[in-house]
């Protein structure tokens, strides 16, 4: 491994050349050999104990009642957790295991686990391997070391985290891992997963009350969510050889390579060598933790690639999602490679978002997002297409606000990605059929009690994708399905999926309470469904937009819309203090107003400790490596110009010196401009500190100390344009992006 330069005390020349010699390391690496062990059928799940493995090492009588309770929601009998953590523990020792952890997802926005081994003591001096129904149930994890928002005080540590079935436990290493929800001795929710599957109950609610007015035979409504991650790999030796990569994530100095992305060549290109060696063995390793790796592919940026798995349900695909992100750090690590997750780590090339594609099913098979063969199947398609619209357009301040981070930020209407506005693009097709609804009173003809005509030539013709796609919209719809883009590449899925699961959970009861009011009233159920469907398409009008969200113009005409055009991520994460927000959750029992209050807390208070860790390297770097580079080659430059003075006379030699005189006034003036804008960073922080609102300190943050990591970047990157390539210690972007 090549020294990091962030660490090195040498000097001179030695620090110059541990960057070539990164360099050097890193085109020379070879691709690591990988094996397929068995054929992806075969090795599928052999980590997972799934329903294969619980019919196994379960009696029939838990068996059944597993399934009941991971495909149709029962309540678990406690008799039964008995022989499954019995069977969960023999399978798992037979698979080499010797550790179990509960694994959940605290509000740090990572997954936690503290390991326990198989063991107790059996009185006689020794040990027993042991795994009981109350280890598999529920632990108590230290609630006052994970954030809470105040929720809980520092001194009141009780918390727990508890069995949640329906997510399968998975081997990792030597330790069996067991989804669980995490929450407060007082019962509040310390977690992204019990809010997520409150959410998931409550559109299931509601969408199943929807769907009885078209099927009595539905029982139950599924919300499926399939993710697109997206990510860049560097080389190990570069990356450790830049310590805003390290500590950040991202690069806080760097100019653009001469090449970038211009040419449009990197994506769907031929993968290399080295990149498809890491993303077979990424697939392997995801194939036996049960997740359903599909595709792969290059990226719009250089080095980005993308990595998609078929559609599950909404609470596993989350779970998989923090599943890989996890391992494909360990996989590119055996591979040469870091991952870099963060949404923007380098300037001026595409950054990297987590579509979340989103979609709602039955029991009994019908994709409630996808257009049917019958009137009644495209009536259906169309109230639940509405209903989505009206609950986005009602909520999209929070919507934006699910997704929003310091990181996020940086990609979000940067003409790459979705713009910060919520707004839906539906193509030319549906929005026709909507707009036909909207201005046609007479279009329902009602041939019969079970028969429905609609009078729309375009319905039974409708196709899966057959519009366009509308890269800048945040939330698209795509066929069978709407593709939530806004989401960044780094961020647990979670809390966008709670958010839009619970905005449309909401919306689904008020439009069944519209339209059994009118039932009530006398009027015959086709037309009230049509006569409500009008009135929210009338309503949810303004969040639609099939234009270019990156266009200027766009933003004057979402606020002449009254979107949420709010760009501060302090004052975006608002929404999820406003009074439709709070009654939405709590009247959905997803989340209660301490819960919100404290979430807020937390986003605040993470979004100002990023900003601070970003401006504390920045100063560092500025300071012990920018500035010794620059004057370092400034002092060349000056024993240069005395050299063609002593040999050419001072007039002469002045003349033929002119460039490097002016290059040496231009590095002075960037050098002392750093450093009066490191010292004013460092003062602007000490005042910030003080603020004790958390809300208030993360404004003060984004207002005046983000703005001048921009301000400091520029004059560093202007400086490396000048200073010359030996004498820089930093990987370059032309390196980074092009190993």
């Amino acid at each position: 491994m090549v020294q990091n330069t962030y660490f090195c005390r040498t000097k001179g020349d030695n620090m110059s050349r541990l960057r070539f010699d990164a360099v050097e390391a890193a085109f020379s690496k070879v691709p690591v050999n990988v094996e397929l062990e068995a054929r992806p059928d075969k090795i599928f799940a052999s980590k997972v104990f799934d329903k294969v493995k619980m019919q196994k090492y379960l009696p029939q009588k838990s068996y059944d009642k597993m399934v009941e309770v991971i495909d149709n929601g029962a309540q678990l009998d406690s008799s039964v957790i008995d022989s499954v953590a019995e069977g969960m523990k023999r399978w798992a020792i037979e698979c080499g295991v010797t550790h179990y952890t509960h694994w959940f997802s605290p509000l740090t926005g990572n997954t936690a686990e503290k390991h326990d081994a198989f063991i107790e003591l059996d009185g006689k001096g020794g040990v027993i391997e042991n795994f009981s129904a109350k280890l598999l149930r529920q632990q108590e994890p230290d609630a006052s070391s994970f954030p809470s928002g105040g929720i809980r005080s520092t001194f009141e540590a009780r918390g727990y985290s508890a069995w949640d079935p329906t997510s399968p436990a998975f081997i990792i290493g030597n330790t069996l891992c067991i989804p669980t929800i995490f929450v407060a001795y007082t019962g509040e929710a310390l977690d992204y997963k019990a809010p997520l599957l409150k959410s998931i109950s409550a559109i299931d609610k509601a969408a199943t009350k929807v769907c009885r007015l078209f099927d009595e035979k539905v029982q139950k409504v599924h919300s499926y969510l399939g993710w697109e991650q997206e990510y860049f790999l560097v080389d190990e030796d570069l990356y450790m050889a830049r310590p805003d990569l390290i500590l950040t994530g991202r690069t806080l100095m760097g100019h653009e390579s001469a090449k970038s992305q211009q040419l449009d060549d990197h994506y769907f290109g031929a993968i290399p060598e080295r990149v498809s060696a890491f993303m077979q063995d990424l697939e392997i390793e995801a194939l036996k933790l049960g997740i359903p790796a599909k595709t792969c592919h290059n990226e719009t940026a250089p080095n980005q690639f993308e990595l998609a798995p078929i559609f599950e349900s909404c609470n596993l695909a989350v779970d998989h999602n923090m599943i890989l992100m996890s391992i494909m750090k360990d996989v590119a690590r055996r591979h040469g490679f870091r991952v870099l997750l963060h949404e923007k780590p380098f300037k001026g090339v595409n950054g990297s978002g987590k579509h979340c594609n989103w979609s709602l099913g039955t029991d009994t098979g019908v994709q409630l997002m996808a257009p049917g063969k019958s009137d009644k199947d495209n009536l259906r398609f169309i109230t639940f297409v509405v209903n989505t619209l009206a609950a986005i357009y009602r909520h999209n301040g929070l919507l934006k606000a699910s997704v929003m981070s310091a990181a996020n930020a940086h990609r979000l209407g940067a003409a790459e990605a979705p713009p910060a506005i919520i707004s839906s693009f539906l193509g030319s097709e549906v929005s026709s059929v909507l707009d036909h609804i909207e201005y046609n009173d007479d279009f329902v003809k009602i041939l019969s009690k079970r028969e429905l005509k609609l009078d729309i030539p375009q319905i039974p013709e409708l196709l899966i994708d057959n519009t366009d796609r509308n890269r800048t919209s945040p939330f698209a719809f795509t066929g069978n399905r709407f593709e939530f883009r806004a989401v960044g590449s780094e961020a647990n899925c979670a809390p966008s999926m709670i958010a839009l699961n619970t905005a449309v959970a909401e919306q689904l009861e008020m439009f069944s309470k519209d339209v059994n009011e009118l039932i009530q009233n006398g009027e015959e159920k086709e037309f009230a469904i049509v006569k409500v469907l009008r009135k929210y398409i009338k309503y949810s009008k303004p969040i639609r937009f099939d234009g270019n969200g990156y266009s200027g113009e766009w933003v004057d005409e979402a606020l002449r819309r009254g979107l949420d055009c709010e760009t501060s991520v302090p004052l975006i994460y608002d929404n999820y203090l406003s009074e439709d927000t709070i009654a939405m959750f709590q009247s959905e029992n997803v989340m209660n107003e301490s819960e919100l209050r404290a979430r807020n807390e937390i986003k605040w208070s993470t979004y100002t400790k990023k900003i601070q860790i970003e401006a504390r390297v920045i100063g560092d770097m500025a300071l012990n490596h920018i500035i010794p580079i620059a004057t370092r080659y400034q002092s060349t430059l000056l024993d240069n110009i005395i050299k063609m003075e002593t040999v050419f006379g001072k007039e002469e030699g002045d003349m033929l010196s002119k460039e490097n005189i002016e290059s040496v006034k231009e590095i002075a003036k960037n050098v002392a401009d750093i450093r009066r804008l490191v010292e004013e960073l460092v003062s602007r922080r000490k005042v910030a500190n003080k603020i004790e609102s958390a809300r208030e300190r993360a404004v003060a943050y984004h207002d005046g100390i983000a703005p001048m990591l921009e301000d400091i970047r520029y004059r560093i990157d202007h400086l490396e344009l000048m200073v010359d390539d030996e004498h820089w210690t930093l990987p370059k972007y032309r390196e980074l992006l092009f190993f």
